[in-house]
């Protein structure tokens, strides 16, 4: 096929040509679709085999609300562009469901579903047949309570289908020339905030102002503002970040900008930046009490857990 001979300067393995074949007859199979798009390189990989595969039929549907963090939709229009593929976006409205609000660990479940229910709303007018994600081999292994949310909403993994894992969805972006090839993850800003710690735009709004200000001021690429019990900021880095982030100077200005944003105490963990650190405590979900957890953490006046 002639889309198997494009590329420059990067070519891919027999394994992956062959799994790139099958992502796209897999997309085919789907008939009109529509791609579940955040910007991040694997939706973007779903969304140029879609373009690829089936061309007009294809459509990006990017949601938008307090959980996305600054600049994101912005880099969704431009990625969507770039890959040539329609972008729609669709306001969700997750903060108004109290389950969702409550933060337990199956908060993204909650999510998924208003995302696809959106989407199920605007099926008609779309013209979709199927909705597919941009979940790959190696998100069965961690705690992913969206995909129940896709398998209840008949929605397709291609890149799962395919065998595809997130290094070969890397090497995928990068022979298609995307410009997220090497972007690195950002997922929704509530998943910054502990499980037990109620999720409002307050919080997420605090968590994106402080990542931000990091990013610009420490030159960092990756990192993570996780929104701890009791208004405790634990800032995550890589470990080569670290001294720089400790010396006296950086502790002083990272201390009065986040405390200005509301957070009472800051730390840095020592153990550096790694994905989804989160999970870590998910079987303390096991004996969370619901009135403990409101109790010490309404103390902003915001919204409380039930």
């Amino acid at each position: 096929m002639a889309e198997a001979a494009k590329t420059a300067g990067t070519q891919l393995s027999p394994e992956l040509a062959q799994k790139r074949d099958d992502l796209l007859n897999v997309l085919r199979e789907c008939g009109r679709v529509a791609v579940a798009f955040s910007g991040g390189v694997d939706s973007a990989v779903v969304a140029k085999a879609a373009q690829l595969a089936i061309g007009e039929q294809s459509v990006a549907i990017t949601a938008n609300s307090a959980s996305l963090a600054g600049g994101e939709l912005e880099t969704a229009k431009s990625v969507a562009a770039g890959i040539g593929i329609r972008l729609r976006v669709l306001e969700t409205n997750e903060f108004a469901n109290p389950d969702y609000v409550r933060n337990a660990s199956n908060r993204c479940y909650f999510c998924k579903s208003e995302l696809y229910t959106r989407i199920a709303e605007h099926r008609a007018e779309l013209g979709i047949d199927t909705v597919v994600n941009g979940a790959n081999v190696d998100d069965q292994g961690d705690h992913r309570p969206g995909m129940q949310a896709a398998a209840e909403n008949s929605v397709r993994s291609p890149l799962i289908e395919a065998g595809i894992n997130k290094a070969e969805v890397r090497e995928l972006a990068r022979y298609w020339e995307l410009a997220v090839w090497d972007k690195p993850a950002t997922p929704c800003l509530s998943s910054r905030i502990a499980y037990g710690v109620a999720v409002t735009p307050e919080r997420v709004a605090r968590v994106d102002q402080a990542e931000a200000f990091l990013r610009r001021e420490f030159q960092l690429r990756e990192l993570r503002v996780r929104h701890e019990m009791n208004d405790l900021a634990r800032i995550e880095v890589p470990s080569e970040a670290l001294p720089m982030l400790v010396e006296v100077a950086a502790r002083e200005k990272i201390s009065a900008r986040l405390r200005a944003l509301g957070f009472r105490y800051v730390t840095i963990d020592l153990d550096g930046f790694r994905s989804g650190s989160m999970n870590e405590v998910i079987p303390l979900d096991v004996w969370y009490d619901s009135d403990l957890i409101s109790n010490a953490n309404d103390t902003n006046s915001e919204t409380r857990i039930s």
